[in-house]
């Protein structure tokens, strides 16, 4: 009986001190004001933002006012039809994030990646000229997998979601954050992420859900707005929770992820919170009011976008994160002819006739008719050599962005 006893004893310590070695359970987990990996040990996060793949942006495909994906996908299909625009957004998802992009921002030394998604693609409603229900599973599937065998984690990131949480072009909407007002919108939203959270729940190279993008632009009555935010994190939560408690669930604040005063005390195990700054100094001020909401609630912070800048702001503001002890995915991975990113692919020949046509007045069939180009064959042309530009064999490393953020090969 004795020695039954000390083997149990024995069998129950082994067992703890293995969980002690591994208290994240192969998933993330936080740890006081820390985010640690799966060895329980403190993770900064250093990465990109896939920016401009699952939710393209007018601004960097040149496009100016036509910004949202669904007025792009309208351009498009104006000029070469619903059948050629089908074709033409199975290939641009397809060749803008290839396994070769994630093997490449590996061997700069990132850490991880957040990728962006609308919430449309795991719905039957149109998006990017197609309605597949199952379609955001296979592009996330693919490129997940690609970044499990090159060691990078990921966060997803729902930018868009039912019923638009920000009421402005990066949440593709209609132009107000109807998600607030709308209980159907706000079930969707819960729904899909829990459709999410099912299929992901032991997928270890995820590091965890940011659940709405940049709610509630400042342009609104956000005395009304800001406090329905937080218990539409709630429902969110329990719906996501039902199916899994492994990952970590980033929670942004509102105004552009900005405003934290909108939080109170952290209503889940797993939470971190997340801030976005684009364009401020680069001084201690402009992140103190996060490092005292983490002193406060002893929770962890990270900021989920940041960039677009001078190579000389990249630097410093990203030194002062990391002095602070705060990880970052800034913005973005890719664009157009442009440097304030990690690569750039040059503008196609003829493109200029799209961006023409998408900057013509079209409100009315006579507009269109009378917008329309000549030689829709140059349209063609110049979409296939986006196409082609746009792959990573095309792209141009942007050295002094990568420097600034202390990577490279």
């Amino acid at each position: 009986m004795y020695k039954q006893l000390l083997t149990i004893v024995a069998f129950a310590l082994t067992a703890f001190a293995a969980h002690a070695q591994t208290p994240s359970n192969g998933f993330f987990n936080v740890k006081g004001k820390e985010i640690v990996d799966q060895k329980g040990k403190p993770f900064l996060m250093k990465g990109i933002n896939l920016g401009n793949w699952l939710v393209p942006e007018g601004y960097m495909l040149k496009l100016g006012d036509i910004s949202a994906p669904r007025l792009i996908n309208e351009t498009i299909m104006e000029l070469i039809g619903r059948d050629s625009a089908r074709l033409f957004w199975q290939q641009y998802l397809n060749n803008y994030i290839t396994r070769a992009d994630i093997q490449y921002l590996k061997k700069l030394g990132m850490n991880s990646i957040r990728i962006p998604f609308n919430y449309r693609l795991f719905t039957k409603e149109d998006y990017l000229a197609s309605n597949d229900d199952q379609r955001g599973f296979v592009l996330l599937d693919r490129v997940i997998g690609w970044c499990k065998e090159a060691g990078l984690y990921v966060i997803l990131d729902m930018h868009c979601a039912p019923g638009g949480q920000t009421g402005d072009n990066i949440d593709d909407s209609y132009g107000y954050p109807f998600l607030f007002d709308s209980e159907e919108s706000q079930q969707q939203t819960a729904d899909i992420w829990k459709k999410i959270a099912a299929h992901y729940r032991n997928e270890t190279t995820i590091i965890g859900y940011d659940l709405l993008n940049e709610p509630i632009a400042h342009y609104f009555n956000t005395s009304y707005l800001n406090p329905k935010l937080e218990p539409v994190y709630k429902k969110i939560t329990a719906a996501v929770r039902s199916v899994d408690g492994n990952h970590l669930l980033f929670l942004g604040g509102a105004q552009w992820d900005s405003n934290f005063k909108i939080f109170g005390a952290p209503f889940d195990k797993k939470l971190v919170y997340t801030f976005h700054k684009y364009w401020s100094d680069t001084t201690q001020n402009v992140i103190q009011e996060y490092i005292d909401f983490r002193d406060k609630y002893n929770v962890p912070i990270y900021i989920g976008e940041t960039g677009e800048n001078t190579d000389a702001w990249i630097k410093s503001f990203r030194v002062l994160l990391e002095k602070n002890n705060i990880g970052w995915h800034y913005w973005p991975y890719k664009k157009m002819d442009n440097v304030k990113g990690i690569a750039e692919f040059k503008q196609p020949d003829l493109y200029d006739l799209v961006i023409q046509y998408a900057q013509s007045t079209r409100t009315t069939f006579a507009d269109l008719r009378k917008a329309a180009p000549e030689d829709r064959a140059k349209i063609h042309a110049a979409l296939a050599a986006l196409l082609v530009n746009c792959r990573f064999e095309n792209c141009t490393p942007n050295k002094g962005y990568i420097a600034a953020l202390g990577l490279g090969e």
